[in-house]
């Protein structure tokens, strides 16, 4: 009895105070009936009696224009909400419910239009949520927000349209073509959008859809990504983007744009990790230069500690040494040592084999030398690290072998055990006198 005693003052109320909104047509042919129901519904659903208020809604916006409240359809898609979630069983008729609920989200845009650009996310929204296995649907529901909305769209709405886009392709529905423009579309728009770190995320995940659907060849990743990276190169985000997208494609790192992107990438924002990564660049390319200017200006960082340093020099001695670059590896070699003992054992090793593999000139002794050095530097490794001893005896029988003879060491006045200083290809060390027994 209280309940109707509210809704009969309540349409009373509304009736006196839109009476010249109703003469204008705000309501419809049947003014006073689209106000009744709408004044019925709305206090039911101000009580929470959902029950009751949907038959008066449904009455409501039977008879009233969608000018006559823009809030009748706000509470109607939650009200519609509230129906699926409460028939999910009833395939059928969730199917005509979800029709309704998409339906307001468009009539709201079409009449509101201050409001439209909401409107639209939110039917985008519920068509993540309601519209299932219907990739086609959602691919182009979504490309027309998308559109219309541009950057004021819910990035959601982005990642699930790049999805079901690599769906499609998946299903021979689209083309690579097709799905790389949405992806571009896609990461332009979340460019221009403030960045937090939700957008980070979903830019993120674009990525992984975009890299696991395998739709795009490295000639397609280039001819994407090389137009956008020339009109903006000082943008960390792109050329982030660009070195995972193509390092992540099998082949794709030998090329102009990639190693431009990684070292923009540096620029914009350096680090022990970028400039140890252009090192590798640089080394695959045989830019041995590049290369070891790019692993020293890597260990100097100071967030890189003496572990890590130790493992780039002892990476730079083995790239030098293989690069010709024997006085580079012999240092880098020993500093690896001098940062952490760890490494004494290969890194003898790599300086034994640095000695023994010169080529020195001058007389018969200083030809010979390099491999008395080099017995040193193997027999610090055997002893610095016992599984290299078997290797290491084996190259230390073998140089043995070029030691220079008793009477040969005579005429040029040394005798064994006396010591004796190397200098050769820009190293120099202390050793001892050995001849051939």
């Amino acid at each position: 009895m209280k309940t109707n005693i509210l809704l009969f003052f309540s349409f009373i109320f509304l009736m006196a105070g839109t009476g010249m909104a109703s003469a204008q047509g705000k309501y419809g042919a049947d003014s006073a009936e689209c106000i009744k129901y709408l004044s019925y519904y709305n206090e039911y659903y101000k009580q929470k009696n959902y029950a009751d208020a949907i038959p008066n809604w449904r009455k409501a916006y039977k008879l009233c224009p969608p000018t006559a409240n823009q809030t009748m359809l706000i509470n109607g898609t939650a009200l519609y909400r509230r129906l699926i979630s409460e028939n999910r069983n009833n395939a059928i008729y969730v199917e005509s419910l979800i029709d309704t609920l998409l339906t307001l989200h468009d009539i709201r845009a079409e009449y509101y239009p201050k409001y439209a650009v909401t409107a639209r996310n939110n039917k985008g929204l519920d068509m993540i949520n309601y519209v299932k296995n219907d990739p086609q649907r959602l691919y182009e529901e979504f490309k027309v927000i998308i559109e219309q909305n541009q950057e004021d769209v819910k990035p959601q709405i982005l990642l699930f349209q790049l999805n079901t886009a690599c769906q499609l392709y998946q299903n021979g529905t689209v083309l690579p073509e097709d799905v790389m423009n949405e992806y571009n579309n896609v990461m332009n728009l979340l460019d221009r959008m403030k960045q937090t770190p939700d957008i980070e995320k979903i830019r993120t995940d674009c990525e992984s859809i975009f890299i696991a659907s395998n739709v795009a060849s490295c000639d397609n990743l280039i001819a994407l990504f090389t137009p956008r990276y020339e009109a903006a190169p000082d943008s960390l985000q792109l050329v982030s983007n660009i070195v995972r997208m193509l390092s992540s494609t099998e082949g794709c790192t030998d090329n102009d744009l990639f190693m431009n992107a990684s070292i923009s990438m540096h620029q914009l924002d350096p680090s022990y990790t970028s400039a140890y990564f252009l090192y590798r660049l640089y080394s695959n390319k045989g830019d041995v230069d590049n290369a070891l200017k790019y692993i020293e200006e890597a260990i100097s960082y100071p967030e890189s500690d003496n572990a890590l340093d130790a493992e780039y020099y002892y990476e730079a001695a083995a790239f030098a040494f293989k690069s010709s670059r024997n006085s580079n590896a012999f240092t880098y070699a020993l500093k690896a040592v001098e940062l952490d003992s760890s490494y004494a054992g290969k890194a003898y090793m790599l300086i034994g084999t640095i000695w023994g593999s010169l080529v020195c000139q001058g007389n018969e002794i200083e030809r010979r030398a390099p491999y008395w050095v080099a017995v040193d530097y193997l027999t610090k490794a055997k002893n610095a690290d016992a599984s290299l001893a078997e290797e290491a005896n084996k190259m230390i029988a073998q140089y043995r072998q070029y030691y220079p003879q008793a009477a040969e060491a005579f005429m040029y006045d040394i005798v064994d055990g006396e010591s004796y200083t190397v200098s050769c290809g820009g190293m120099r060390a202390v050793t001892t006198v050995r001849t051939q027994q």
